[in-house]
């Protein structure tokens, strides 16, 4: 149902609110573009900052913008299952197309706390729903036992993989038949090339048209095995310098630098350090974007 590249969109700032206007030259770029889908308030929309009537707006305005040329696949997650199913039940009465749900986070539940917290938002929201397993963020990570289990609720459709392990995604594969999508701008061909579908990605913020492409023309055959890995070596310094600070530091910082942001985050996060600056200035100029 989601595959290709799928942007986890950033959320735009100005003067500590967010910028409707802003928000929407946003979406309608990433459409120009061929970005395949979007993530309004997921971790790179610096959702923890936002207050649950801006996360509502958000969603709201994204899909009102989108019009259907393209899913908007709302982030929705909470580590308080009543407050993500509010969330997820408002996504799918908004108009957006899945929901995005990061594994609780802080509480630290036991696999078999997440099995049931997925359960009770498969049961009680009628949208399709992809996991996002992201335990450098949440401090623990679904097992593919875990996501085989939920894999048999018809709405769960997808699962974004965010742990690095090509071991975890290969048990999550030889398990069931869930849409993996790589969670890691810098493993995208290694997840493509033993099942993955696409890439929920922060690196299709800048470059969405090339990280579509490269995509599309693998799962299409059209892209050759040495040609995607030029285009993955290409590709690689660049993702690697999109996480040389706490996401979304350093591609907003990035997007400020190409003039297409002003660069503003929420606190806690702040900006970036001056030589980590220089380190992203020259990954956008060697990859040729400067």
């Amino acid at each position: 149902m989601f595959t290709g590249s799928i942007v986890a969109l950033v959320t735009p700032f100005k003067n500590g609110e967010v910028d409707y206007e802003k928000l929407k030259e946003l979406v309608e770029f990433h459409v120009r573009e061929g970005t395949n889908a979007i993530v309004p308030c997921g971790t790179t929309g610096e959702s923890p900052t936002l207050s649950h009537e801006e996360h509502e707006k958000i969603i709201s305005e994204v899909v009102q913008k989108v019009q259907g040329r393209i899913p908007v696949i709302a982030g929705t997650g909470s580590n308080n299952t009543k407050e993500a199913l509010k969330l997820t039940r408002y996504a799918s009465k908004a108009g957006a197309d899945g929901a995005l749900v990061i594994t609780p986070y802080y509480n630290k539940p036991t696999q078999e706390g997440l099995y049931r917290h997925f359960k009770i938002l498969a049961e009680e929201a009628d949208i399709p729903i992809v996991l996002y397993n992201v335990p450098s963020r949440t401090g623990v990570s679904t097992s593919p036992e875990t996501v085989a289990r939920l894999a048999e609720f018809k709405n769960i459709v997808a699962i974004k993989e965010a742990s690095g392990s090509l071991d975890q995604i290969s048990a999550i594969t030889r398990l069931c038949d869930i849409t993996v999508l790589s969670g890691e701008d810098s493993l995208i061909l290694p997840i493509l090339s033993i099942g993955g579908k696409g890439v929920i990605s922060v690196m299709a913020n800048i470059i969405p048209k090339e990280t579509s492409a490269m995509i599309r023309g693998f799962l299409g055959g059209q892209l050759g095995t040495e040609a995607a890995r030029e285009m993955h070596d290409k590709f690689y310094p660049l993702a690697k310098a999109l996480f040389i600070e706490t996401n979304p530091i350093p591609v907003k910082t990035a997007m400020q630098i190409l003039g297409r942001l002003n660069g503003e985050l929420r606190l806690p996060l702040c900006e970036m350090t001056e030589a980590h600056k220089q380190q992203l200035t020259k990954a956008l100029k060697d990859y040729g974007l400067l």
